[in-house]
């Protein structure tokens, strides 16, 4: 190993360092605490450190894959700012916003509508300094430039547009196990044995508080079943719902996931756009799991929202005119350019790709128009 990869690897043998620690001292942690520290830590953590999008890097996300994409949410929300009056200024938000891309192709797609982009303000929320600086590179040309935040609840006050896409898999989740009949926390301690090795471990009984958190239709599930607990989305919904009720607007959420409640393990951790065990190299590795998108709906719901969705991406985007752009973007290239076009279509809305996989919702202010391309939950 030479001395630039063992710098490289310096970081996350402390942050191994620092959870052995932690765990020798407190005992076995909750799967929230180790995804946090993991992703987040300041010195190591997975985001805090690097930029891990491309088909070069660690993975590929939607926006990176076509400029269609980006640009179908642009024109989403300059829509629904039409239908909010078009107000000036607007607080244009993207939670988790990767590389820039999405909003890249969003305010160039969104310049279609006269006066969207002159009254947008766009604010982006992220937490990775590494991500921050390739943002910056990205959105240097745009018409609007943006701000960064740390919180939602940071932005500006007045009427609101928010956007995100695959914010949601990374929010920090815990795990139970139903073991003899109880529910009980599943935690992240040492192997049996070997104490230089992550495992996962039994804790104790969830508490009355933590049993809410599982869909009453999997609270009687046998013994082996493993639920997982997303804490982490109802305070997100109450700041977009505090938003949304004190001034009018939107926010769309497209994410991986679950349309109703399910059992089992979807925490994974990717590297080189290759599965690997999210215990090894804790820093080293994206950690994320499956969206909850029933609970997410009647959180938005509980909090005074309507709701909208969820629905599957590719039925979404084709039906604002995905395909329609698609042919426009195909004539009068070559062969190669149309193909490559089309397979950036397929791996879009196909089934056996993100078109199923991956969910849309949307949450309004009340009374508002519905937003485009999505109906009203349960109706």
């Amino acid at each position: 190993m030479n001395s630039e990869t063992r710098d490289e690897f310096r970081p996350l043998e402390i942050l191994r360092a620092q959870l052995k620690a932690r765990i020798a001292a407190e005992g076995p942690i909750p799967v929230s605490v180790y995804m946090a520290e993991a992703l987040f830590d300041p010195a190591a953590g997975y985001y805090a450190t690097r930029d891990p999008l491309g088909a070069d890097k660690d993975f590929i996300t939607a926006p990176e894959i076509s400029q269609m994409f980006g640009e179908f949410i642009g024109l989403w929300a300059a829509e629904c700012w039409g239908q909010l009056g078009a107000p000036d200024p607007v607080q244009l938000v993207e939670l988790g916003p990767g590389t820039g891309r999405m909003m890249d192709d969003a305010l160039r797609a969104g310049a279609a509508a006269p006066g969207f982009v002159e009254a947008a303000q766009v604010s982006l929320i992220e937490a990775s300094p590494a991500l921050k600086m390739v943002q910056g590179r990205t959105l240097g040309r745009a018409p609007v430039q943006p701000r960064w935040r740390p919180r939602l609840e940071d932005v500006g006050p007045g009427p609101s547009l928010i956007v995100s896409n695959e914010f949601l898999d990374c929010l920090p989740i815990r795990q139970a196990v139903k073991h003899r009949g109880v529910w009980r926390e599943r935690l992240v301690g040492f192997a049996p044995e070997d104490d230089d090795q992550f495992a996962f471990v039994f804790g104790g009984p969830l508490s009355p508080a933590d049993l809410a958190l599982i869909a009453p239709e999997l609270q009687d599930e046998p013994d082996g079943a493993l639920v997982e607990l997303r804490a982490a989305d109802a305070p997100l919904v109450e700041a977009v719902a505090d938003r949304l009720k004190s001034s009018p607007g939107y926010a769309l959420f497209i994410d991986y996931g679950s349309a109703r409640p399910e059992t089992g393990d979807t925490l994974q951790a990717i590297s080189k756009h290759q599965k690997v065990d999210p215990l090894t190299t804790p820093g080293g590795a994206d950690l994320t799991a499956w969206v909850d998108f029933d609970r997410l709906a009647k959180l938005g719901l509980g909090a005074g929202l309507d709701v909208y969705g969820p629905m599957g991406q590719g039925e979404f985007l084709t039906g604002l005119g995905v395909e329609t752009r698609a042919a426009a973007l195909a004539r009068g290239r070559d062969r190669a350019a149309q193909g490559r076009i089309q397979r950036q279509l397929e791996r879009l809305v196909a089934p056996g790709e993100m078109g199923e996989l991956f969910k849309v919702i949307a949450f309004a202010s009340k009374d508002l128009p519905p937003p485009p391309g999505l109906d009203r939950h349960g109706g």
